[in-house]
């Protein structure tokens, strides 16, 4: 049997122990304000309409820049017009005449001067028109001057021809340029890297079903060096 002394000591213990272990009260964590809505994007302002002044301004800044872009290409002194020229087709050919000199390849020769050939086909099959030039050069480009349009959209191949008489296609496909409204011509330009052969001779290759109606072109101009 335990001491009274010693079961007094232990009580004491107990009581102490748990006086330690009395809970402590909660702590409320502060509540966290909801952050603030986000105010509502402005609506854009709608465009101001433009004036009839304005309007006119900006017509005679397109015909300026078509302009300068024009005078550029037609005085690029690297650039060369062709000497020569023959088409797979044109038009009136297949009526038992000789076609109208308005409408003959040989009007391609020189620069642009609103004489041009005219194909005979609206919307079936391909055409074609080689050029040839005075001088071989490595060649960098090569624009084609559509008189009004017509055609620029049916254009698919571009080929060179080197000075052996080989044919190169430096591009086929869909032509992304369309009609030019700046003004009387539309200029398709193709640009590439400079060819290592000289290059002698250009075709243009027409796939007539992609744009109908009659196409025409008024010049081919070489670039190269």
């Amino acid at each position: 049997m335990k001491h009274p002394a010693t079961i007094a000591l232990l009580m004491s213990t107990l009581i102490l122990t748990a006086c330690h272990k009395k809970e402590q009260p909660e702590v409320t964590p502060a509540a966290t304000a909801p952050a603030p809505a986000a105010a509502p994007a402005a609506a854009a302002a709608p465009a101001a309409e433009q004036t009839a002044e304005q309007q006119e301004m900006a017509k005679k800044q397109a015909l300026l820049d078509y302009g300068t872009m024009e005078d550029k290409y037609l005085n690029d002194p690297k650039g060369q017009w062709a000497t020569a020229a023959k088409a797979s087709s044109t038009f009136g050919d297949d009526n038992g005449k000789e076609p109208s000199e308005v409408n003959v390849a040989k009007n391609v020769v020189g620069a642009s001067d609103d004489r041009d050939w005219t194909n005979n086909n609206q919307d079936k099959g391909f055409d074609w028109l080689e050029v040839g030039y005075a001088k071989p050069v490595n060649a960098t480009e090569v624009r084609v001057i559509i008189p009004g349009g017509d055609g620029v959209e049916a254009v698919n191949k571009v080929e060179l021809q080197d000075t052996d008489g080989k044919w190169n296609t430096i591009w086929t496909g869909i032509s992304e340029v369309k009609q030019d409204r700046r003004g009387n011509r539309t200029w398709f330009v193709r640009s590439f890297e400079k060819t290592a052969y000289k290059v002698k001779g250009v075709k243009i290759t027409i796939a007539n079903n992609v744009q109908h109606g009659y196409k025409r072109v008024d010049a081919v101009q070489l670039i190269g060096e």
